[in-house]
């Protein structure tokens, strides 16, 4: 094994092992969008209101969007 080969070999370990911890810590919810939608209604500005729960609905979609072309294009390949 040359040196190269092993230092890739360690990198791709290192990473693999950061990726693994980064995913077991606990995360913190910086915005709670539900939360933020009640307070915006409550304020009596309903075109906010809305405005805030149509980008709530646009962030949660794209995600979504974005794995079904994934799964159809993975799909055409596989099938030729």
């Amino acid at each position: 094994m040359n040196h190269n080969h092993r230092f890739s070999h360690s990198l791709r370990r290192l990473s693999f092992i950061l990726l693994m911890v980064l995913f077991l810590l606990p995360q913190e919810s910086i915005g709670q969008c539900a939360m933020c939608r009640a307070v915006l209604e409550s304020s009596g500005e309903n075109s906010m209101a809305e405005g805030i729960n149509d980008g709530i609905v646009y962030l949660m979609a794209i995600p979504y969007i974005l794995v079904a072309f994934l799964g159809y294009f993975v799909y055409r390949k596989m099938r030729n």
